[in-house]
């Protein structure tokens, strides 16, 4: 299945190395310009340099987690979606989330169509956001 969604640059961050990766080619396969970051201060360099237009953000995380991760994204400016991932669901992480902005929170395991479908509408979402403010 390829999604058509032209220039849609996805930045998956996750520390366990095996699903950031299968992730990857997954969303690649799909049609998405995706790569990966294994931490949140890798992803606080990258979306310092790159432009992403979401973010599929692991939740539980060393050092930073998904929720800290998005807060200090916010604070540098960045506007990219992002879609929270966990494998251990918590009201109190998923209301942060989603007062920090967050377009959606997914449980794992979540099947390669969902993240495609989400990554879709927020990429919609962002392009909404865009077009209402002008850019």
């Amino acid at each position: 299945m390829k999604i058509e969604v032209p220039n849609v640059r996805v930045l998956v961050v996750d520390d366990d190395e095996r699903f950031r990766t299968n992730a990857v080619k997954i969303l690649s396969t799909l049609g998405f310009a995706v790569e990966g970051a294994a931490s949140g201060a890798e992803t606080l360099e990258r979306i310092m340099g790159e432009e992403f237009d979401v973010v599929v953000l692991d939740q539980k995380m060393p050092g930073m987690s998904g929720v800290e991760t998005l807060e200090s994204m916010r604070k540098k400016g960045c506007t990219a979606e992002v879609i929270i991932l966990t494998g251990h669901a918590s009201v109190d992480d998923a209301v942060m989330g989603m007062n920090l902005g967050a377009a959606d929170y997914l449980l794992k395991p979540v099947a390669s169509e969902q993240i495609a479908e989400k990554i879709i509408t927020a990429y919609e979402r962002k392009v909404d956001k865009a077009r209402k403010l002008g850019k």
